[in-house]
């Protein structure tokens, strides 16, 4: 008989973030899809009650000023600031990813030096961010060039504007070098913009200890924020300033209430903004954001760390030998918060695994994709998705 189920009850009793568990809306099933959509936290229900009935029912438009509407997408994004190392004063919430990376990537074409008619995109990125890229290269009549982050210093040049990157590998989990690639961009002259979306949460980060330029992220994954939460955008102090965005909005302008014909830029964070804030789905991320009161993004790096190296020993034991395929990186350096399996009939078997309340998620063509999400995720739960795992696959 196997060791490993007594070895992850031990494991469970000795984590110190075992208790996190209890902050979440849980049940029998092992949920190992938080970088889909992160688990419900148990009191947001409540709290999106009071703004729905009491905020918006009773106070109506006195909320903007009374309830802190306004200050809401800056006042969120310093909650954010010190999962992704930034101070505050950096990052603003709203609009969706997709939207902020066309911010953030036209906004870096047009700091860069005259000259610059290139744009780097790396090439296994999530669709939509090359969707993106090749528009935003078009808008701004620069040619777009997609590369692999491996191939990112070679490609780097002096026709090189910016340069758009995945922290993590969405289908892979593979961990990028941020900070070498973007030593790597700066060196070059040119401008570094991250898509944070599966490592914010689930990894530390180091925007300003890295000096990114610009950074992207959504918070719907690791950040808990519900289906659709508003997603963010960090712009570094010292570019602030120069950040023109192509998407100018009277929520951006100095003076959003003047309704004035011609557009003059807020100050800081705010010229990120564009139209009103989605202000329901703002503060159910804002009260999201209070399960990761006094958890070092530390602790969670290494139960993540934890988590996918027990997982790993397990599915090699429950399983017959060449039926899966790790396509995730070993070491720990490389690796985000999830791991993805190999094999023919992943579409059928990740539909077994769920019928037997086991919830990951399938990509394209044949890739199972698993992701652990250490405040609510434990070792248990580990093992019995490797056992149930070997059994359909058997």
């Amino acid at each position: 008989m196997s060791e490993l189920p007594l070895l992850a009850r031990k494991l469970d009793e000795a984590d110190e973030l075992a208790s996190l568990r209890d902050r979440f809306v849980l049940d029998d099933v092992v949920y190992l899809d938080g970088n889909s959509l992160g688990a419900l936290p148990a009191h947001v229900p409540d709290r999106v009650a009071d703004v729905v009935r009491r905020q918006w029912g009773e106070l109506r438009i006195r909320s903007w000023e009374e309830s802190g509407w306004w200050t809401a997408p800056e006042r969120i994004g310093d909650r954010i600031a010190p999962l992704v190392g930034a101070a505050p004063g950096q990052i603003v919430v709203g609009d969706s990813t997709s939207v902020n990376v066309f911010k953030a990537v036209v906004a870096a074409i047009r700091m860069a030096d005259a000259g610059r008619d290139e744009l780097l995109v790396d090439a296994s990125t999530f669709p939509t961010d090359g969707y993106i890229a090749e528009s935003a290269a078009r808008l701004t009549g620069r040619t777009l060039r997609p590369v692999t982050p491996a191939e990112v210093p070679a490609a780097l040049g002096d026709r090189t504007a910016a340069v758009l990157l995945n922290h993590v590998d969405y289908r892979t989990g593979r961990l990028h070098d941020l900070p070498a690639l973007t030593a790597a961009v700066h060196a070059a002259g040119a401008l570094a913009v991250w898509d944070l979306c599966h490592s914010a949460g689930a990894l530390p980060v180091g925007l300003d200890e890295h000096g990114v330029d610009l950074a992207v992220g959504c918070t719907y994954k690791y950040l808990n924020g519900g289906p659709g939460s508003p997603a963010y955008l960090y712009v570094r102090k010292g570019l602030q300033d120069r950040f023109d965005s192509p998407l100018p909005g009277w929520n951006s302008h100095a003076e959003p209430f003047g309704m004035s014909p011609s557009y003059t830029p807020a100050a800081g964070a705010p010229r990120g903004r564009v139209g009103t804030p989605d202000i329901l789905s703002l503060l159910a991320l804002e009260a999201a954001l209070d399960v990761w009161d006094g958890v070092p993004v530390a602790a969670v790096r290494a139960k993540s760390l934890a988590l996918t190296d027990f997982f790993l020993r397990c599915v090699a034991e429950y399983t017959e030998p060449g039926r899966v395929e790790c396509v995730t990186p070993e070491r720990h350096a490389e690796r985000g918060s999830q791991i993805a399996l190999r094999c023919p009939d992943a579409g059928e078997v990740m539909k077994r695994l769920i019928a037997r309340g086991v919830v990951g998620d399938f990509r394209h063509p044949d890739v199972l994709r698993f992701g652990f999400t250490p405040l609510y995720v434990g070792f248990r739960d580990v093992e019995r998705a490797a056992r149930v795992l070997g059994e359909e696959l058997a």
